[in-house]
């Protein structure tokens, strides 16, 4: 679910202090995309997953960021209403629940 390998490239970059403020930074912002997901607006649909997508990978979340970039294709393919945010949040949920609990001893 995390790719490690990127978290701890990303936490070699930046620095242990500056990483925590990264990894902050990275759930609150998620996380307000994440609430508009749960009643989600088709016409931003396809850019809000760009978003997570992008945020995600840059964090490690491999299994969220795939799931963000295929409901960002059928959104680009006129098919948002049929993107499974429900799994698409989960998968966030989950993915975060693991990253925040097992941190410290991957890093």
């Amino acid at each position: 679910m995390i790719d490690w390998s990127r978290a701890k490239e990303l936490h070699e970059e930046v620095g242990a202090e500056d990483f925590s403020e990264v990894v902050e930074i990275f759930l609150e912002e998620v996380e307000g995309v994440i609430e508009k997901l749960r009643s989600p607006d088709l016409a931003t649909l396809e850019q809000d997953l760009h978003f997570l997508k992008g945020s995600a990978l840059n964090l490690g979340f491999r299994q969220f960021s795939r799931l963000c970039q295929e409901g960002e294709r059928r959104s680009a393919q006129g098919e948002a209403e049929d993107v499974d945010t429900g799994a698409i949040i989960a998968s966030y949920e989950n993915s975060k629940e693991e990253f925040l609990r097992d941190m410290s001893s991957q890093l």
